[in-house]
């Protein structure tokens, strides 16, 4: 990563741009209290397992606690919400799944009120993008994708697979799976990634679809198998998984993960964010972390990552109306 000269740039762009837009907070000294970073999601997830050694990170760089908040619910909805109903002062930030984009489309097709719009929260960088993996457990019939695949067209809902609730970044994967491979299985909804997994373990479900992140250390454990994932290329910790799309399931999804503010947070104060997400995929302890659940560092800063937003958004709507209404 080139780090120095990327950050360097980075920040006389939004320097400059928050000095413009108002000048009288750049004397301003945020942070000058603790932060906290909602996490929409029970501990153990993969929104967890980015969003503790990033808070960790910035608050190395910003000289302030930055604490996490876990506020799951609704699939994520009741963190999303609060945070964007917060105030927009930077002192409450989202670490938010490409989930945030599937929920307010998911409300429009169940004749709910939408906890939250997307234009209630702009974007300070994205951090991760990883591929969804099928797991299944070690002890399970199926060795291969192929097997997986034989035995769910021969006993139609039969197999069960959790998700982390309806329509999340882990049930979204496994309906665009079912759909494209013709096959039926039976989705069973938890809080959260974490009790997702620990279901699987438990061997209360017998797949999920999750980031490789939540499981890598299972696999090496001898407790789970990667039968294959949802990439557009072969994962580099996992080169003998195939891909759906190589396997014939034309299938392609990303979880990922990023941090956002409210909307109406001062453009000096999203400045400095910026600054220290950049800071953050830069520091040693954070790609440490990540490295050892095998998860990439894929830094978009807040342009970037508006504009791969807007565009996944509208991806992921789509596949949201194609499933429809559950019951």
């Amino acid at each position: 990563m080139t780090c120095e000269f990327t950050l360097g740039r980075s920040l006389g762009i939004v320097a400059t741009a928050a000095w413009l837009a108002v000048p009288a907070w750049g004397q301003d000294t945020y942070p000058s209290k603790a932060i906290t970073v909602v996490v929409p999601f029970p501990p153990g997830g993969v929104a967890d397992i980015v969003a503790r050694p990033a808070a960790d990170a910035m608050s190395r760089y910003l000289k302030q606690p930055v604490v996490i908040e876990n506020k799951p619910g609704a699939g994520g909805g009741i963190g999303m919400g609060y945070v964007a109903k917060a105030k927009p002062d930077g002192y409450t930030l989202l670490l938010a799944l490409s989930s945030i984009s599937i929920l307010p489309e998911a409300d429009k097709v169940t004749g709910r009120a939408p906890l939250y719009a997307l234009d209630q929260f702009v974007p300070i960088a994205r951090l991760t993008a990883d591929p969804t993996v099928l797991a299944v457990r070690a002890d399970s019939p199926w060795k291969t994708l192929q097997e997986f695949l034989a035995d769910a067209k021969r006993r139609p809902g039969a197999i069960t697979y959790g998700s982390s609730g309806n329509y999340g970044t882990m049930h979204m994967p496994m309906e665009m799976f079912a759909e494209r491979a013709g096959i039926k299985l039976l989705h069973v909804p938890y809080t959260g990634g974490g009790p997702a997994v620990v279901g699987l373990l438990g061997g209360n479900v017998d797949a999920i679809s999750t980031g490789p992140s939540t499981v890598i250390q299972h696999v090496k454990a001898g407790k789970v198998r990667v039968l294959a994932s949802w990439g557009d290329k072969r994962l580099a910790s996992m080169p003998d998984v195939p891909t759906l799309s190589e396997s014939g399931v034309d299938a392609v999804f990303f979880q990922w993960s990023a941090l956002f503010a409210p909307a109406g947070t001062p453009a000096p104060v999203l400045a400095k964010l910026h600054e220290a997400a950049r800071a953050v995929t830069c520091d040693q302890a954070f790609v440490t972390a990540l490295a050892a659940v095998e998860t990439p560092v894929q830094y978009l800063d807040a342009p970037e990552m508006q504009r791969f937003w807007e565009a996944d958004a509208r991806k992921l709507g789509e596949a949201v109306r194609r499933v429809g209404k559950l019951e």
